[in-house]
């Protein structure tokens, strides 16, 4: 029988299974914000990345020095608007910021990368750029009389 503790935190938590790490949710996690989904073509990568509850005026993607930076930030503000009369017992939504940032090659420019949000989903497309070898400087001899 599934009977609430005392001693927890809180007695939702225990009545309604949260905090147990078998059951994939803890307290204060924020584990299925951002995770990416990366896949290698011959002409890019394609960067899938998880952002659900956020809206696409929420999400800012940012190249700079060979790093592309994708932060989110959403507030509870937007959804005290939406509140009924009833007063809220438990509210697990994530309100705040986040960001993550991947190295793409200072070759790629902004006007080469797409991106598209839908579903909660940000896609993002990357070309490849053709990696520059280093230049091997030749050795010079001279030659030694004698």
């Amino acid at each position: 029988m599934l009977r609430p503790s005392i001693f927890s935190e809180n007695l939702f938590d225990d009545f309604f299974g949260f905090d147990r790490p078998a059951l994939g949710y803890h307290r204060g996690h924020t584990s299925d914000i951002m995770k990416t989904d990366v896949q290698e073509f011959d002409t890019g990568y394609e960067l899938d990345i998880s952002l659900p509850g956020y809206k696409k005026e929420d999400i800012q993607a940012e190249l700079k020095d060979g790093y592309l930076t994708i932060s989110a930030e959403t507030s509870q503000d937007s959804d005290e608007k939406d509140e009924k009369t009833g007063r809220y017992i438990r509210r697990e939504r994530y309100y705040g910021s986040c960001s993550r940032s991947f190295y793409v090659g200072r070759d790629v420019k902004q006007e080469d990368v797409k991106a598209r949000f839908e579903d909660g989903v940000l896609k993002l497309t990357i070309p490849k750029m053709d990696a520059k070898k280093p230049e091997i400087e030749q050795k010079k001899l001279i030659a030694i009389e004698g």
